[in-house]
């Protein structure tokens, strides 16, 4: 079974240890890219579409189970971080062009 990736209300929490900061995480993911050649073969790519995306597993990085990671509301979420995700802005990046927090 796979866990699921916590949105920006939640966070993953290691049921053995306490653990709340270091995981590994083995994921898929099928995207579509735009890659930008220079006339030197260099490239970058600028523009990136996840089409699909699955956590196949998370380890915590502290007592190194996988069995007891779990998705839990995040303490320091209050209501105004939880009208933002409902509303669709960025609440990791709050100062995004085109958020609301960066409306004057």
């Amino acid at each position: 079974m796979s866990t699921p990736i916590p949105d920006p209300a939640q966070r993953w929490r290691c049921g053995g240890c306490g653990n709340l900061t270091r995981f590994d995480v083995r994921r898929t993911r099928r995207t579509t890219e735009f890659w930008h050649f220079d006339l030197a073969g260099g490239h970058a790519v600028e523009e990136t579409e996840v089409e699909a995306e699955t956590v196949e597993s998370v380890t915590c990085r502290w007592c190194g189970r996988d069995d007891a990671v779990e998705v839990v509301a995040r303490a320091d979420v209050g209501a105004d971080v939880a009208a933002d995700v409902a509303a669709g802005v960025d609440a990791e990046h709050p100062g995004r062009p085109g958020t609301a927090a960066a409306q004057p």
